[in-house]
């Protein structure tokens, strides 16, 4: 964080100073709410959770290096008191943003945010200091922690930003309001939640709603390829740039293909100019986030070829996502168990086929959450389509949704043994033991509640340990 005394965080944030003997000695070091994370010059914010207290962590923070605690109680210790933590913590960030010098780039959608950002983050550090949302911490903690890890010497602040409903990346935007926004696309995910896909797309358009006029360097980054993104056009006053495969796109991607790997290559058309790039992530999904990629780095002062570059150098900087390892025996692991949604469910099928063209290739998925209405209808989709790309094995894996999958599959012709249906986790890593062979391929992938990611550790671990034997 840019350097802030205690006093200034007091003021910015409203609160009371505790227990600080110099008012005058600064924040150095970042803003975190964990204790094991503390070091020299921290803010350690304490929140109440439902089974942790981090006020009990105030006097080991303050041992440990930290500069104060920010709660909503005196703790004996140097602190700045306040009604409410979470708020202060968007206001202190609202301040620090301010004061930077930084472009700030937010992102949003309902697949596909997390790869996205990051290899926003990759592009853009080729050209100036980057900081980035960590994973997926991009809600109204996440979100301005990350603000807060931004320093004077940062260029190009890249923050994720999720929504559960219509409001949120509205008030996201208030706390770090961005000059460059990019929504993804409109899909499935948290359908449940919001209500419908109209409900979806005018949340997400929250974001371009938000940003700045054409005249006053606001840039509004849309999915050609995605109709309710596309319509987000008319709710800004922000320049607005296409990206995808349409032809009217600015920034696209011609040529389209995946590599024997299943690592997608195409011919990246910009503006001024055009490059080609083979990248190292898995599936032909990743073609649409490079692509908003190269959108903003472009509009940001890149070159196609040092765009094209960079895309093709980038890698995978969150777990669980497409994370492919392969065992000494030569059965490949795809760890894409983060989380699912019917849109990413389906890409993570075609990159299992593509990847395992004359291999054995097994799905071991489990269910999709917060579809509402269109569950049955969407786990059926996803059965189907594992038959259609001739996948050799489905493993549908826990209650009521993965037998939707299982169903979906036997109805597409799934037969005898090609599908089967197990009641949990372990039953799923029993199964793979007994039966992988060597140089076979396994996608993993449920919803993050589901936990399917312990079925991937299981299996690496397998194959460390020489369990699983040829036949």
């Amino acid at each position: 964080m840019i350097a802030l005394s205690l006093a200034e965080i007091a003021e910015v944030v409203g609160g009371q100073t505790h227990d600080i003997p110099d008012p005058s000695v600064q924040v150095t070091g970042p803003v975190v709410r964990d204790s094991r994370e503390v070091g020299p010059g921290c803010l350690f914010v304490a929140f109440v959770g439902e089974r942790v207290d981090g006020h009990e962590f105030a006097q080991a923070a303050v041992e440990a290096g930290a500069a104060a605690v920010l709660g909503q109680r005196p703790v004996g210790v140097p602190a700045i008191v306040v009604d409410d933590v979470q708020a202060a913590l968007g206001a202190l960030a609202r301040h620090v943003v301010s004061r930077l010098g930084a472009t700030l780039v937010a992102l949003t959608g309902s697949a596909g945010k997390t790869s996205t950002k990051d290899l926003i983050a990759q592009v853009l550090r080729r050209k100036a200091p980057t900081v980035f949302t960590p994973g997926s911490l991009n809600n109204e903690i996440g979100l301005p922690l990350t603000a807060l890890s931004a320093t004077e010497d940062t260029r190009f602040l890249v923050l994720e930003m999720g929504a559960r409903g219509i409001g949120h990346i509205r008030y996201l935007t208030e706390l770090t309001p961005p000059k460059v926004g990019v929504v993804l696309n409109v899909g499935s995910a948290h359908i449940g939640e919001f209500g419908g896909r109209e409900q979806i797309a005018q949340a997400k358009g929250e974001l371009v709603e938000s940003l700045p006029s054409s005249d006053a360097g606001g840039i509004a980054v849309l999915n050609a390829d995605d109709p309710y993104v596309r319509a987000m056009a008319s709710r800004t006053k922000a320049k607005v740039i296409l990206f995808g495969e349409s032809d009217e796109a600015d920034v696209r991607a011609e040529n389209v293909r995946l590599t024997d790997s299943g690592q997608p290559a195409f011919r990246l058309h910009t503006p001024s100019g055009a490059s080609d790039v083979t990248m190292r992530l898995y599936g032909e999904h990743h073609v649409s986030n490079a692509l908003a990629a190269a959108a903003v780095a472009h509009e940001l002062g890149m070159s196609a070829d040092e765009i094209a570059v960079a895309l093709s150098e980038a890698g995978s900087l969150s777990r669980w996502r497409m994370e492919v390892t392969e065992r000494p025996d030569g059965v490949t692991i795809v760890n894409d168990a983060y989380n699912a949604n019917p849109e990413s469910m389906k890409a993570a099928l075609r990159a299992l086929a593509a990847m395992g063209r004359g291999r054995r290739t097994w799905a071991v998925l489990g269910k999709m959450a917060e579809l509402g209405d269109e569950a049955l209808a969407e786990h059926d989709a996803v059965g189907r389509l594992a038959v259609r790309l001739n996948v050799s094995k489905l493993v549908a894996v826990g209650g009521r949704e993965a037998s939707w999958l299982q169903l979906g599959a036997y109805n597409e012709g799934s037969w005898g043994e090609e599908s089967v249906h197990v009641s949990d986790a372990q039953a799923a890593i029993d199964l793979l033991r007994s039966e992988l062979r060597p140089g076979d391929v396994v996608l993993v992938k449920a919803s993050r509640s589901v936990g399917l990611e312990s079925v991937a550790q299981a299996l690496l671990e397998t194959g460390a340990e020489g369990e699983v034997a040829a036949r």
